[in-house]
């Protein structure tokens, strides 16, 4: 099987302890029709201030055409192109309006035993991303590294190492032009109820500053799932999840620094609907 791409480096940890965590209030309603189009109205609370979105997605065969509205007054469109000319290439063409700098064209090429992506600044100066991981589903290295042509440098170089069974995935990342260094681990517990556990261990030479953080998952029966995390300065999560009608959600999440209890605990709540 192929390794993927960089991103998909460390995810399962990345998912359990980060993902549907959320201490504001977020609404989402999608309608999707039988001729693959998908419209999404998006509405997210933070402190006081309300962020609103609206997404449409068109999908034809192997053409796929996002468009996205913010509150802000931008606008981001994003076409994709599924096997592009031969098995396993997709290219995607992204632009901001009215950011007329922002535009990107991406390609991503998957094989048996690699994973290439690359992207480039639709700009007189444009910034080139390079990333590859080779190996299997069971070992596998990669590579990630940005270059910046209007000032000559390289203005990112990271690399990875993972190792993937199927109850268990370690990963180590080098971040941060070699600074960061980045351990983390996903153990499947129990296939039938999703038990899982994992943990992220993060130390920054510059500052001599480690951080650690573990959570876990379990699914209380087919439709809820619990999550907590933890990490070494007191803070402490937890999320119930329930999907109520298929692919529509709730969550309820809350924070709290537990060092500090007298400060208040900090509650979010989502709600995500599609029909």
């Amino acid at each position: 099987m192929a390794p993927g791409l960089y991103t998909d480096i460390g995810k399962k940890t990345r998912d359990l302890l980060y993902k549907d965590y959320n201490t504001h209030q977020k609404f989402s309603l999608t309608t999707c029709s039988p001729h693959g189009v998908a419209i999404t109205a998006a509405g997210t609370r933070k402190n006081e201030s309300i962020f609103g979105e609206l997404h449409t997605q068109i999908k034809n065969k192997k053409l796929m055409v996002d468009v996205k509205a913010n509150s802000e007054s931008d606008l981001l469109t994003t076409i994709t192109v599924d096997e592009f000319g031969t098995p396993g290439l997709k290219s995607i063409l992204s632009l901001v309006v009215p950011d007329q700098r922002s535009g990107k064209l991406e390609l991503q090429y998957l094989h048996e035993y690699a994973g290439v992506n690359a992207s480039i600044g639709l700009n007189p100066n444009p910034m080139v991303n390079l990333s590859g991981v080779f190996g299997s589903k069971a070992l596998s290295v990669g590579v990630d590294v940005s270059f910046d042509t209007a000032t000559s440098n390289f203005t990112k170089y990271n690399a990875a190492l993972s190792l993937t069974s199927p109850d268990l995935i370690a990963s180590l990342h080098l971040n941060n032009h070699g600074d960061t260094l980045v351990a983390s681990y996903y153990h499947l517990v129990k296939h039938h109820s999703g038990t899982a556990v994992g943990a992220e261990l993060s130390h920054s030479v510059s500052r001599n500053e480690s951080t650690l953080i573990f959570g876990s998952q379990h699914s209380l029966d087919p439709h809820t799932t619990v999550k907590a995390r933890f990490n070494n300065y007191g803070m402490a999560s937890a999320l119930v999840q329930h999907e109520w009608r298929p692919k529509s959600f709730i969550t309820i999440s809350g924070e709290v620094d537990t060092k500090a209890i007298e400060k208040s605990t900090k509650v979010g709540l989502s709600l995500l609907l599609k029909h």
